[in-house]
């Protein structure tokens, strides 16, 4: 037995009914989101977006990282991406901790992970300013591009934009 047999249980399910063949990566909506990796927000649904419409990039804390400018470089020169949405969440576990406490985690299971950056968010409104800044000031992306920020209420499923 496998950790992993469930889901390919479910994929071959999920293959039998499979219905997106057609679609050829591109961003049908011309849009890439830029979100949590938390387990309750689904972009497509929350955002009125089928498979197909959209780029979602997710990690920790719904950062701007040097790899997601990478893929938004990616998405908008290569994937009709044409405005960035980042959407961070409340409730959520990166606003609940530090770099230093997670390297305090780690360490008390005997992994080093100093020369890692978290990217940790002590104040949620300061890391959307600094990373919306960051998209609409980079030079790799079209100067003008529509860039928003919002964030998604994982209690309510309200999605609230932030004020620029």
């Amino acid at each position: 037995m496998s950790a992993f047999d469930d889901l390919y249980a479910a994929n071959a399910t999920f293959a039998k009914e499979f219905g997106t063949s057609e679609l050829t990566g591109r961003a049908a909506r011309g849009l890439a989101v830029v979100t949590c990796m938390d387990s309750r927000i689904d972009p497509l649904g929350l955002l009125g977006l089928k498979p197909g419409d959209a780029k979602i990039l997710r990690n920790a804390g719904a950062r701007v990282t040097d790899d997601v400018l990478r893929t938004l470089v990616l998405a908008v020169y290569l994937l009709g991406v044409e405005r960035v949405l980042v959407m961070a969440h409340t409730d959520c576990g990166m606003s609940k901790v530090t770099d230093e406490d997670v390297h305090d985690l780690t360490e008390a299971h005997g992994v080093d992970t100093r020369m890692l950056d978290f990217h940790t968010v002590p104040d949620q409104a300061a890391a959307m300013r600094h990373d919306l800044t960051r998209i609409r000031s980079t030079p790799f992306l079209p100067p003008g591009m529509p860039v928003a920020g919002a964030l998604y209420d994982v209690h309510t499923g309200l999605l609230s934009p932030y004020p620029d």
